[in-house]
């Protein structure tokens, strides 16, 4: 949508007697998506080793929400559901499934309003095809116009013979695994160097938001980092105080503040919504390549909070009231937010599309429209409904690290149930003494599951 569509939809959304949520619909958008990052791995999430200065500043100008959810406890599910706005419990994935909503995705339903669009970094959309430059899941075509990054995580595929491991990790060096390195169609390396894939993305970045300064632009900045095993550039290596795994998260903050710099030389930084999120909780079994989810409870691949709560910044400089927001909300809900802002069309007739608007809670104060969330990986699943939540199955990390054979599920019947409001690291069951609201809570989560 150009400038002039823009200020027709938001004069018929006034007309309408709508909330026009700021002086100016349709702002460029700067989506940062982080791989494996805890909620206590920054500065303004409490941590004291990781110097996060530039994401701290980005959460001190715009909103810092404390509930913001992972679509998934690992990176397949989560970057479906931030795409889509679907819950990837609610709907069959895989790739056939997914190509049948391509012209449905984020990026081509902000292509169909004038938006430029790219995607730098890692996609990772139902698995890894053996031949990513001519899968029909390719950026290329799920609306994206401009494309350079990985299939799918730094740890694939692994050497002959061998599994990602704790051992395999600690002796790595930035070649071991061979990931390719991809523009549009066309293979640049294989192996890539690890060290260079933040570097790398960030002056991409830089370079094609000043090539599209001019009209308005989605811009979707994956890292590779920090999954397990983490890689810091030269400039970084030895130089915090969390060891190998802090360098990462530092040149991610060094990331943040080059594109910021970007925005604010281009002149667009008023007009920039700048989104920062992780795709799921840290892999902490993984010691030194991974973070933390303090004061969280969990990891990767669980159903407590540290597998899907992470951080959740969003910055809007003149447009977002600096503070911090309590109330839920996931990464699937940036789809039915970012259509409101652009004048875009929901795709509701997809099935299990949950996504909410979450612009009147950016823009207005509002409270948010989320008030209930599912979990749910790998046979450990959950339910949270305002501040209760009731565990029916959990696990305490997904996987052994030293033989990645999968780790046991212990199942809660009656369901474990805790108060996150006083216990936010789900330490005290209290079932016992509450079994009306667990009954309450399998009656709403037998009802979300139905919202397909």
């Amino acid at each position: 949508m150009n400038k002039r569509a823009c200020f027709f939809f938001a004069l018929a959304l006034s007309t309408l007697g709508m909330p026009l949520h700021g002086a100016s619909l349709c702002p460029n958008i700067v989506l940062i998506f982080v791989d494996d990052m805890g909620y206590g791995d920054l500065g303004c999430y409490g941590n004291k080793a990781n110097k996060t200065p530039n994401i701290d500043r980005l959460a001190a100008e715009g909103q810092r929400w404390t509930s913001f959810y992972a679509s998934g406890a690992v990176c397949v599910p989560s970057r479906t559901g931030l795409m889509t706005g679907r819950h990837p419990a609610l709907f069959a994935a895989g790739k056939n499934n997914l190509a049948k909503v391509r012209d449905k995705m984020m990026a081509a339903m902000l292509k169909k309003q004038g938006y430029a669009t790219a995607i730098l970094g890692k996609w990772h959309l139902a698995g890894y095809p053996q031949d990513f430059t001519k899968s029909q899941m390719h950026p290329l075509e799920c609306g994206f116009d401009y494309h350079f990054g990985t299939p799918g995580s730094n740890d694939v595929p692994a050497p002959p013979g061998k599994r990602q491991t704790r051992s395999l990790f600690d002796a790595c060096d930035k070649f071991t695994f061979r990931v390719p390195l991809i523009r549009g169609r066309k293979l640049i390396e294989s192996p890539t160097d690890q060290e260079l894939l933040t570097k790398r993305y960030t002056q991409e970045a830089v370079k094609w938001i000043g090539a599209n300064k001019d009209k308005p632009f989605f811009l979707y900045l994956a890292h590779n980092m920090p999954h397990a095993p983490v890689f810091a550039s030269r400039d970084f290596q030895g130089k915090s105080k969390g060891g190998r795994y802090g360098d990462t998260i530092e040149e991610i903050d060094w990331s943040v503040g080059q594109v910021m710099k970007t925005l604010k030389d281009a002149k667009v930084d008023e007009k920039t919504l700048i989104v920062f999120t992780s795709d799921n909780g840290p892999w902490s079994m993984f010691g030194p390549h991974a973070g933390t989810a303090k004061p969280l409870r969990g990891e990767k691949g669980t159903s407590w909070e540290g597998g899907y709560r992470v951080p959740g910044i969003f910055r809007w400089p003149g447009k977002i009231k600096p503070g911090t927001v309590n109330g839920l909300a996931a990464n699937l809900d940036l789809y039915s937010t970012f259509a409101t802002m652009t004048g875009g069309k929901e795709p509701a007739e997809m099935k299990g599309y949950i996504s909410k608007d979450l612009s009147s809670v950016l823009l207005k104060e509002a409270k948010s429209p989320r008030q209930k969330w599912f979990y749910s990986h790998g046979g450990a699943f959950a339910f949270r409904s305002g501040k209760y939540k009731i565990h029916l199955g959990t696990k305490n990390r997904s996987s052994n690290p030293d033989t990645r054979a999968r780790e046991p599920v212990a199942k809660h019947d009656p369901p474990l149930l805790f108060d996150l409001s006083a216990d936010i690291g789900e330490q005290k069951d209290i079932a016992a003494d509450h079994p009306e609201i667990i009954a309450r809570l399998l009656k709403e989560m037998k009802e979300f599951r139905a919202l397909q």
